[in-house]
């Protein structure tokens, strides 16, 4: 808008451009804009392109839906993959989302990030691990 204030003062182009701190080549393309149409023309507009396939609504729809949980949708473990996500969005709002989408859903419009569980055997025992570091490690270290 500095540059339209200056284009109404008459002010050259190479001296809105040092002015506004941009290249010749911008000044230029924004007088030719602002020649046809006015400061209106050079204001800044709505990205364009393909609207998202769910609206807010649905989206809030899957969400609740994920919150519940895997197993709450009959899958046998409770964690999430893109291809689940993507039966239960079908599911919930009729609409089919390719791997890609569903990525973008989940950590776009749902703010989700990418979690992967811990490896751990089923037989650990938390407590024999505690003795082995509090009594054998040390023994083990001052044999060394």
């Amino acid at each position: 808008m500095r540059a339209v204030e200056l284009f109404e003062d008459g002010v050259s182009n190479a001296d809105v451009a040092t002015a506004v701190g941009v290249c010749a080549e911008s000044v230029r393309r924004w007088r030719r804009l602002w020649e046809q149409g006015g400061a209106s023309a050079l204001r800044r507009r709505a990205a364009t392109g393909r609207p998202p396939k769910l609206d807010d609504t649905q989206v809030e729809m899957v969400r609740s839906a994920l919150e519940q949980g895997a197993q709450a949708h009959d899958f046998e473990a409770d964690l999430w993959t893109l291809e689940r996500v993507g039966m239960v969005v079908e599911r919930v709002t009729g609409v089919s989302l390719s791997r890609a989408s569903v990525w973008r859903l989940l950590t776009g419009r749902l703010g989700w990030s990418l979690q992967r569980p811990e490896r751990r055997a089923v037989e650990r025992d938390e407590s024999e691990i505690a003795r082995w570091i509090a009594h054998e490690w040390p023994r083990i270290k001052m044999g060394l």
